[in-house]
């Protein structure tokens, strides 16, 4: 009895050991001791979040902004704002709330013969739209190179127009890209349409292999130009600046140190003709995917775009299925922004692109867009003052401009003579006031109305 208890425990000791050795044996074969663990925890970087936080006031204003500019006189009763507003998902009163609160690109007045407060775009939001035109249009040339290189990083060396044009604002393409950009370039683009599906796409006509150059082999020939580094430890590395507060341990260190190393396929090159089931080929292709969001966010004009955005080009350009976690284990090089519009869109940026909230290398048209952040971020105070300053230079224009009419007509009579020859001078002298003088004292009161009507005075219909 003592003998068969003793052999089920035996055997019962055995089932349990080897499942604890089962079990160690599939811990170790799903260790990555030499390479970047694949969930990793966020780490929140308060400047880019501050960033978003200032993104998610921009894109409201700007959705006013359209509401206004799509009107006939790009004026709006405050009642009717607040109609449309609703669609925007605005609740009641909070249009009008959400104006006011933003004196620097809108301004409501009362009508002088309705009594009805209108709202429109002051004169310094008119000038920020107008030189956030000028920049798009002005770099044109830069977006059709854009558009060429991210063509050329896809599989079959075409996009789909949709989603080209969900993600133009980011790489600098106007609202008319379908024809400013794509048809006035046939030697660059051809519009096709699918076989099977009613969708269009843009394809590249021919490969350039002078593009077929990533942002960071850029980076890797200057950084080894200006520090000396080793070529064989910059050749496949990246840029990595983790953020604040990230732990990083030794075994952490050693497996980033072997993955920037480690060699992988340029986005640009073909891969259809490797065998990619090798574990090496999967490494080499998970490096290529990092490489490929590098590269398109080096396209951006902000250096930046949206989860979702990349998440539109991941068939054609073999990235992985969950972009976030992906991304995230990669902390040092991308960060995962979920500020700016109540957590449903996730903003991506390249941490080296940025120093202190700022691209390190700035274009007109992300100055451009960065004005209007400024019109932002300015006190309602400022607003005010420069109300009064306004008034406070239209009284003395007028005070200056009657004294000179004063002082005038003053040596008018000393200088009058009596006679024929007296009147002939004293009718020149009207002929001369009633023509110089008055224009030039009408240019400055249009130039002060000018003034005022821009700034305070409403709009006369």
């Amino acid at each position: 009895m003592l003998v068969f208890i003793s052999l089920n425990l035996l055997k019962f000791n055995t089932k349990i050991t080897f499942k604890s050795v089962q079990n160690l044996t599939f811990t170790k074969s799903m260790s990555h001791s030499t390479s970047i663990p694949k969930k990793q925890q966020r780490v929140r970087d308060h400047g880019y979040d501050n960033y978003m936080e200032i993104e998610k006031k921009t894109r409201k204003v700007l959705k006013f902004q359209s509401l206004i500019l799509s009107q006939i006189n790009q004026t709006l009763t405050i009642s009717r704002l607040e109609t449309l507003a609703r669609r925007l998902g605005c609740k009641q009163y909070e249009a009008g709330t959400f104006i006011l609160k933003f004196p620097h690109i809108f301004e409501v007045y009362e009508h002088p013969v309705q009594r009805v407060l209108y709202c429109r775009l002051t004169r310094k939001a008119l000038l920020q739209i107008q030189q956030e035109k000028e920049a798009l249009i002005a770099q044109i040339p830069t977006a059709v190179m854009r558009l060429r290189k991210l063509i050329m990083m896809s599989n079959t060396g075409r996009l789909r127009l949709e989603h080209v044009r969900i993600a133009r604002s980011a790489f600098g393409l106007p609202d008319d890209f379908e024809y400013s950009v794509v048809l006035k370039n046939p030697q660059y683009f051809r519009l096709v349409d699918g076989k099977d599906t009613r969708n269009k796409y843009i394809e590249i006509v021919d490969k350039d292999p002078e593009l077929a150059v990533c942002a960071i082999e850029k980076v890797r020939e200057r950084e080894y130009r200006e520090k000396g580094m080793d070529a064989e430890d910059i050749r496949f590395s990246f840029i990595i600046n983790f953020p604040p507060g990230f732990k990083i341990g030794k075994y952490y260190r050693i497996a980033v140190w072997k993955w920037q190393r480690s060699p992988y396929w340029s986005p640009y090159e073909d891969v259809s003709g490797y065998d990619l089931r090798s574990i090496e080929a999967q490494k080499r292709m998970e490096k290529r995917a990092v490489a490929t969001i590098h590269e398109l966010l080096s396209l951006t004009v902000e250096k930046r775009i949206t989860l979702e955005r990349i998440a539109h080009f991941r068939l054609a350009m073999n990235l992985p299925n969950k972009l976030k976690d992906f991304l995230l284990q990669h902390q040092g090089i991308f960060y995962v922004s979920t500020r700016g519009n109540l957590g449903k869109l996730h903003t991506v940026f390249l941490r080296e692109a940025y120093k202190k909230g700022e691209l390190v290398e700035p274009n007109d048209l992300y100055l451009a867009r960065r004005k209007l952040g400024e019109l932002v971020l300015m006190s309602p105070r400022k607003a005010k003052m420069d109300r009064e300053l306004v008034s406070y230079r239209r009284d003395r224009e007028c005070q200056e401009m009657e004294k000179f009419a004063a002082d005038y007509l003053e040596n008018d009579v000393e200088t009058g003579n009596n006679g024929q020859d007296g009147e002939e001078e004293e009718d020149d002298l009207n002929l001369d006031l009633g023509s110089d003088v008055t224009s030039d004292f009408s240019d400055g009161m249009d130039d002060a109305v000018d003034v005022v009507n821009s700034e305070d005075a409403p709009i006369t219909k």
